[in-house]
């Protein structure tokens, strides 16, 4: 079974994210801990949390993913961004504590002129400041387009700030097609050259979840704008193919592509029939 979902606002409870995943055919789905561009979080229901861990026991959810802040940047210039950062992510992740065992997921930042290998060390060190052995949640490093100063802009990277964190069974990584596309990565024509490379460097075990998106831009562009599924430089062929890879066929797929509600539902009717179809293709 396809474990799909897409991105929903936490506006009305966490009970509400869940029929409304139901709603449109998912069985995950992703939020926000707090608005995106940083700020107080909101007070956690008990109730309305419980409400909606038996929606995903009822209905065999996947994994849900939480996102972290855009702003939280780990490796600022500014050691007060610097502190920002890691208090938030450490409050984020006490309050991902009542739902157990699912995923959390953050950018890793961006250097500003440091140097990536200064942002790696930075990274490594606000993880190690704040990951607990108690904890159930898993946390994931996003794979980065390479705009900018962004540290995570390929799998080197990636593994550097895994080799430095001491509580590394409590990492993983979740790989956005986008960004890994426009990184230089060719999932068109080389998915599983791709993937090689990602288990020889990192290990496909850590992977997690997958961020599942088109792109505006071409291979290799270092820029970051999704498009919808079938509508970019990726296309529909190549997803399919992302969907029902053996290696991958059994994470949750989020989508992140520029729709409402109504949009996210025919792109996850689209790909639980391309999924089918391809199951039945194999019989």
């Amino acid at each position: 079974m396809l474990n799909i979902g897409c991105h929903l606002s936490t506006s009305k409870g966490f009970k509400h994210m869940g029929m409304e995943a139901l709603s449109i055919g998912a069985n995950t789905f992703q939020f926000f801990t707090r608005n995106p561009r940083g700020g107080k979080a909101k007070a956690i229901d008990p109730k309305d949390v419980a409400d909606l861990l038996d929606i995903m026991k009822a209905h065999q959810f996947a994994p849900i993913l939480a996102h972290a802040s855009y702003t939280l940047n780990a490796c600022s210039k500014d050691a007060h961004l610097r502190k920002y950062a890691t208090e938030m992510m450490a409050d984020d992740l006490v309050r991902m504590e009542y739902l157990p065992g699912n995923l959390y997921n953050f950018h890793p930042g961006s250097h500003v002129g440091q140097g990536p290998e200064a942002g790696i060390e930075m990274i490594a060190e606000m993880l190690n400041e704040i990951l607990r052995p108690e904890q159930t949640t898993t946390v994931l490093l996003e794979t980065m387009s390479g705009k900018g100063s962004e540290v995570g802009r390929n799998f080197e990277e990636l593994r550097a700030i895994l080799d430095k964190v001491e509580l590394t069974d409590k990492m993983g990584i979740c790989l956005d097609t986008c960004h890994v596309f426009d990184g230089g990565y060719d999932l068109v024509n080389d998915l599983d050259g791709v993937l090689n490379q990602f288990d020889q460097l990192i290990g496909l075990h850590r992977l997690k979840a997958i961020h599942l998106n088109d792109s505006l831009n071409s291979l290799a562009s270092h820029k970051d704008r999704h498009a919808g599924i079938g509508k970019g430089n990726i296309g529909l062929d190549a997803i399919v193919r992302i969907i029902n890879h053996p290696s991958l066929h059994n994470l949750p797929f989020l989508l992140e592509t520029p729709n409402e509600l109504s949009g996210y539902a025919e792109e996850i009717k689209l790909l639980r029939e391309a999924s089918h179809i391809a199951s039945f293709s194999h019989i």
